[in-house]
């Protein structure tokens, strides 16, 4: 067995830092990101904890135009929804708001976790069976700080309709949707959450 590394002072600011310039971005340059980056993330997402061993987040890059139009279109219909639920100032507010990068993100992954699974065994989860989901939102936050490390932002959409989403990409029966996420250079930097700075809400 290996000897564990020690973490020392230095590192655990740099962590800390690393926490507080975690944001969710929404706005992003158009410039690629290399493959062998992306792949290199999502080989480091393999060692998030997972309920039993069961691994099972699966990753679907979204590359094709018209399942991006599809999600675009999606979020169109449930960003006027969620406008219409609001009143006065707060629906004013709400529609200055930018919440997704889905025009300008190079990089985009539907997150889904599979049901269906058998790796594990069912270890942990016949009487938390949402342990499941918990596993895959493990892994997006292992695969979010670690892209911030290199200097990428992630932004997570989700004004979205699941089903829809699903079915656009066809997704295999048993795969849950989780996250849609937007991945890229991000075109600004701030340490403040954006709904804060925006006066959304306060922390």
């Amino acid at each position: 067995m290996s000897r564990p590394p020690v973490f020392d002072a230095a590192f655990a600011g740099q962590f800390a830092e690393l926490l507080r310039w975690r944001r969710d971005v929404r706005r992003f340059r158009r410039d690629s990101v290399p493959a062998g980056l992306i792949e290199a993330l999502l080989t480091q997402t393999q060692l998030s904890p997972s309920v039993g061993h069961s691994q099972p987040w699966r990753w679907l890059s979204v590359e094709e135009a018209d399942q991006r139009a599809a999600v675009q279109a999606s979020f169109s219909r449930c960003n006027a929804e969620a406008l219409a639920s609001y009143e006065g100032e707060r629906a004013a507010l709400y529609a200055r708001l930018k919440l997704e990068g889905l025009q300008d993100a190079p990089v985009q992954f539907a997150v889904f976790c599979d049901h269906t699974t058998e790796r594990g065994h069912g270890l942990g989860r016949k009487t938390m069976p949402e342990m499941l989901d918990y596993s895959v939102v493990a892994a997006i936050t292992q695969f979010w700080l670690a892209a911030r490390v290199h200097g990428l932002g992630v932004g997570w959409v989700s004004i979205l309709e699941p089903d829809a989403v699903t079915a656009a990409l066809g997704a295999p029966p048993g795969w849950k949707l989780i996250a849609y996420l937007c991945v890229g250079w991000p075109d600004e930097a701030c340490d403040v959450p954006e709904l804060v700075r925006a006066g959304w809400e306060q922390p």
